[in-house]
């Protein structure tokens, strides 16, 4: 995934938006990044990919935070939400 590819795709947050949250505000807990233009309110489905990020933001030496490519993670978002995961707003 790249930084210009969104990451919550309710609310249209770019993975470049929650990296720099991250960097600049420093948030203490996960459940903060919905600070960052309402990440992770809406369907759910980015919520473990923003936790991902936020544990590499809280271990500098720890490796990258692995996500898929926006095209995989799309499809894989549209079958969860066809599954009952969540719904969009």
């Amino acid at each position: 995934m790249d930084l210009d590819d969104e990451l919550c795709l309710c609310f249209h947050v770019t993975k470049r938006k929650v990296v720099n949250y991250l960097r600049i505000e420093k948030p203490r807990r996960p459940g903060q990044l919905s600070e960052c233009f309402g990440a992770g309110t809406g369907c759910g489905w980015c919520r473990p990919f923003l936790y991902q990020l936020f544990d590499e933001a809280q271990q500098e030496s720890s490796a990258p935070a692995v996500l898929p490519t926006a095209g995989e993670y799309a499809v894989m978002r549209a079958r969860y939400i066809q599954e009952g995961g969540g719904t969009p707003p």
